[in-house]
């Protein structure tokens, strides 16, 4: 099994529509070079600071499970506005490719952008069923024909390279997505695994060091998506797709975007 690593070195970027929505403030007037993190330590994740392991994934689950929730239709109009384009206010970002494609170009065709459920649906059995089969912090727009190859295979490195998706690979019983978006991938699936731990319906998700999870509430590499969390920390798209999911949608956050090292402080 190949690996392949590259380290990143990205700025932390302040959003001042994130310091508004927790001061009141006018976006206008937060001051442009203010750090949102030191506001929200001070208001969203003040019961979770100075915990670690098992007392910081119970404070961070009671805090991020207050939100609102989405049908799975809505979800479509939700991931135009997470996702969009930078550079392109009309298309989206597809996760595994890195293409640009309109918003209204997703379906079931071939060529088409579908949803993609991160943490696949049928590792816990939860579907599309409002809850987790909807929360949009792991739902991302994905090109339909790698979405098929990607499956409900478990993350780890190793592989043929995916047709269609420079720097993805995949073999029978994982897939590794492209370098600029591995952080992204891990921090996804460990929100899943403090968000949801059996007590609201739906099964105890927990992240495990292994692959060929099937249809388990579980999903691995564990040990892979922690360095992947440290070799491609949060970027400027990961955070304000944070921020919009918080203040457009759901009105929670992935806590490990925020703060990165929380990973090392639960796992």
């Amino acid at each position: 099994m190949s690996v392949r690593r590259r380290i990143y070195a990205r700025p932390l970027l302040a959003t001042a529509t994130s310091i508004a929505v927790l001061t009141g403030v006018a976006a206008s007037a937060a001051p442009a070079t203010a750090a949102p993190a030191a506001v929200l330590d001070d208001t969203y994740y003040q019961d979770a600071l100075g915990k670690t392991g098992a007392a910081l994934k119970s404070s961070l689950h009671t805090i991020v499970s207050d939100q609102s929730t989405l049908t799975y239709a809505q979800v479509w109009d939700a991931l135009k506005a997470t996702d969009e384009d930078p550079a392109n206010s009309s298309n989206v970002i597809l996760l595994y490719t890195g293409r640009s494609q309109s918003k209204n170009e997703n379906g079931g065709s071939t060529g088409d952008w579908n949803r993609e459920h991160v943490w696949a649906k049928s590792h816990g059995n939860f579907g599309t069923a409002t809850g987790p089969g909807t929360d949009i912090h792991h739902l991302r727009p994905t090109d339909v024909q790698v979405n098929s190859i990607r499956g409900n295979k478990d993350f780890d490195e190793g592989g043929s390279a995916v047709s269609g998706a420079p720097g993805n690979y995949t073999d029978g019983d994982s897939f590794e997505p492209r370098d600029a978006v591995k952080g992204d991938v891990a921090r996804m699936i460990l929100y899943m695994a403090v968000r949801y731990e059996g007590d609201d319906a739906f099964a105890d998700l927990e992240p495990n060091d292994k692959v060929s999870n099937g249809s388990a509430p579980n999903i691995g590499r564990l040990s892979v998506l922690k360095r992947w969390s440290q070799e491609d920390p949060p970027d400027s798209f990961e955070k304000k797709r944070n921020d919009v999911i918080f203040e457009r949608f759901q009105h929670n956050r992935n806590p490990f975007i925020d703060h990165p090292e929380w990973v090392e402080a639960i796992w």
